[in-house]
């Protein structure tokens, strides 16, 4: 059985910054019940209680919000004990959390590292790049605040990987964003695509797929280059692209072409298949009165993972379908993934290097 996946919201959508492009705050505005506050201890019991009661083999914990931290350190010290004291089955225990890094602090640190959890967090780039769309509650830069809690999280011996949602802006600096990375040691680094608001309007921030393209294009080639040196950092898109080359499934749900099987759950105990689907029409149920089964059974319902399957005639012909799988669903439009012109030209240009990188990894093994 594959390892469950569980999300989980404990301060639901509420943050104590504000990000240009935040898509959560825009799922909430999209529903009955914008926040739902607090997760109280109640609650959590529920979620740990019933997923470790399921769990075989494994299961993943991620926090993320909104702003998770902002639930308060004996709220995660009390995440350990539940997750201890109903680990029956002796199933191994993944945590992560997703942050800002506004609030970390020594006890946060030593807390994330004496409990080896992952810690993921949001930085975009260099000053310029981050203070242009990541900004304090009242508007203040918060590029040195971040930096300083990432350099407590080495002191403290925690693991991190950088998270960065690339902007229109983060995409014509990724050169000097790369460099900057580089200097700075940050050996994990993911790169999210910014999404539209679910309205679908533009903003300064916004990608295009020829912007998108060209950062994948670029980024690969200096990645590429440090990879034949042994310099490389762990960079996820390559990482699940090199193992679709390889003939190996990628981790990735939106590498597989079609949705994984998670729980996504609110600060309520409201459940649903994806964090960019929190919304109340794919709401699954809700864990302090159904269990698992209810919510496999309204996910079968809502047909789900089948709808994230579906592809257009074109995905069908192209010569990069195998590659692509149609990226991620929230970015579809009528089937068709909107970077799709950017997925082409990355390919297209680098294919034939990272067929290469394959064949030396393979040696190599």
């Amino acid at each position: 059985m594959k390892p469950l996946v569980v999300m989980i919201k404990p301060a639901s959508g509420q943050c104590n910054m504000k990000c240009d492009y935040c898509f959560y705050g825009d799922e909430m505005e999209h529903r009955d019940q914008a926040s739902f506050g607090f997760m109280t201890e109640e609650t959590l019991k529920a979620v740990i209680r019933k997923t470790m009661l399921r769990a075989e083999g494994g299961i993943y914990y991620v926090f993320q919000g909104g702003e998770p931290t902002l639930r308060g350190l004996p709220f995660f010290h009390r995440v350990m004990e539940l997750q201890r004291q109903y680990n029956k089955k002796g199933v191994m225990v993944y945590n992560s959390i997703q942050t800002n890094g506004y609030l970390l602090d020594d006890a946060w640190c030593h807390f994330f590292a004496e409990n080896r959890f992952l810690v993921g967090i949001s930085l975009d780039g260099v000053k310029r790049t981050h203070d242009a769309s990541r900004h304090g509650k009242e508007g203040s830069p918060s590029f040195d605040r971040i930096l300083g809690a990432i350099r407590l999280l080495e002191k403290c011996g925690a693991e991190y990987n950088i998270l960065t949602v690339v902007t229109k802006q983060v995409a014509e600096s990724i050169g000097e964003i790369y460099t900057f990375y580089k200097k700075q040691g940050f050996r994990f680094q993911q790169y999210i695509a910014c999404m539209d608001p679910i309205a679908g309007q533009k903003s300064d921030y916004s990608l295009t797929p020829a912007i998108y393209g060209e950062f994948l294009i670029r980024l690969f080639r200096l990645w590429a280059d440090d990879f034949a040196r042994r310099e490389h950092p762990f960079i996820r898109q390559f990482e699940n692209d090199l193992q679709k080359v390889l003939g190996f499934i990628p981790e990735a749900c939106e590498h597989n072409g079609r949705c994984s099987e998670q729980y996504a759950v609110e600060a309520d105990g409201s459940v649903y298949p994806c964090d960019f689907y929190m919304l109340d029409e794919y709401r699954l149920g809700n864990f302090n009165r159904d269990n698992l089964t209810v919510m496999q059974e309204k996910r079968k319902e809502l047909c789900f993972i089948e709808e994230s399957e579906r592809i257009s005639d074109d995905c069908r012909k192209c010569s990069y379908y195998s590659l692509c799988r149609n990226g991620c669903r929230r970015n579809r439009i009528d089937d068709r993934n909107r970077f799709c012109e950017s997925y082409y030209r990355y390919y297209d240009a680098c294919l034939p290097q990272m067929r290469n990188i394959a064949d030396q990894i393979k040696q190599q093994r």
